[in-house]
């Protein structure tokens, strides 16, 4: 009984040849890709058309028997922080490897590589900082904004710290774009974890004649703990903007007016700005900050009046 293809090569939609041959002739393989029912990913692997183009499928087949790791954009993609562009694949090797590539993959040569593989659902891949750092130095300036995103998201999801990113700059002096990487990883280690909130930062709180702050405030209410974007501990007043997507819900605001209450019985008042006023009034914020501040400062004392 003749076996169907895609029975042969099996779930994944790619299989290795030496496998594929426990399982059918070498002239059926051949016949397969003649006929167009297979396609080869690269030497000694073939699989189904239909996942021949994909990604993930490429890169599971170059990676399969090779000392090799996904990296650059594939592996952000790998760690789920960017959407793989259309395109090539790229994985890295050892110096000592050779750095031959295969249609539809680019093939980089790194020092110690093995000491940055990681696992990730089954494929293996750069670390987060180094494949951020990696596909920041690849980028047109007009691709870099999905990276920069990347590294937010990797933060904020603590797959990476600031200082993992620190070090990977750190041993590339010479990396395009560098100083603009290195400006948002500082910003990143202050605890902004969102563009609006490294906007909020630049363009209204650190302004000049602002008073200081400190960002990812930890404050624990009857064994709730709650993180302040920014915080003035001197007058227990905290600030927290507030993204559309994530604070536009009804529940959300819900949740955000009960959080606010909560921290109200410790002493916190809250001040809370929308992603639309913080990012086209900034001036206006600036204000409300300030006059906010400097009440707090009369009912602490700070000013000497009571």
């Amino acid at each position: 009984m003749a076996i169907e293809v895609a029975t042969a090569v099996g779930e994944t939609g790619w299989i290795t040849v030496p496998e594929l041959l426990t399982r059918v002739s070498r002239r059926t393989i051949g016949s397969w890709v003649a006929e167009g029912k297979l396609v080869r990913v690269r030497p000694g692997v073939v699989a189904l058309p239909s996942a021949a183009h994909g990604w993930r499928t490429r890169l599971a087949g170059t990676l399969d028997g090779r000392q090799a790791v996904a990296s650059h954009v594939t592996a952000l993609a790998v760690w789920e922080l960017i959407d793989h562009p259309p395109g090539p694949i790229h994985v890295t090797v050892d110096l000592t490897a050779s750095g031959r590539g295969s249609s539809g993959v680019i093939v980089h040569r790194s020092p110690g590589i093995s000491d940055h593989r990681r696992l990730v659902d089954g494929l293996a891949a750069t670390s987060v900082g180094r494949s951020i750092v990696d596909t920041w130095g690849q980028q047109t300036v007009a691709h870099r904004p999905a990276v920069r995103a990347s590294a937010i998201t990797a933060v904020r999801r603590r797959v990476c710290s600031p200082r993992e990113l620190a070090g990977e700059l750190e041993r590339r002096p010479r990396l395009s774009g560098r100083a603009e990487l290195a400006r948002l990883v500082s910003l990143l280690a202050d605890g902004c974890q969102s563009e609006l909130e490294i906007w909020g930062c630049l363009q209204v709180l650190r302004a000049p004649g602002m008073p200081p702050f400190v960002q990812q405030r930890r404050v624990v209410v009857n064994g709730e703990t709650f993180y302040f974007d920014v915080a003035y501990d001197d007058v227990l007043l905290a600030v927290e903007m507030d993204g559309a997507a994530w604070h536009g819900s009804r529940p959300q605001r819900e949740r955000d007016i009960r959080r606010d209450a909560l921290l109200a019985t410790v002493g916190w008042q809250t001040l809370r700005f929308s992603y639309g006023r913080m990012t086209t009034a900034p001036q206006a914020c600036r204000r409300d900050v300030w006059a906010a501040y400097t009440a707090r400062r009369r009912l602490f004392g700070a000013d000497g009046v009571r």
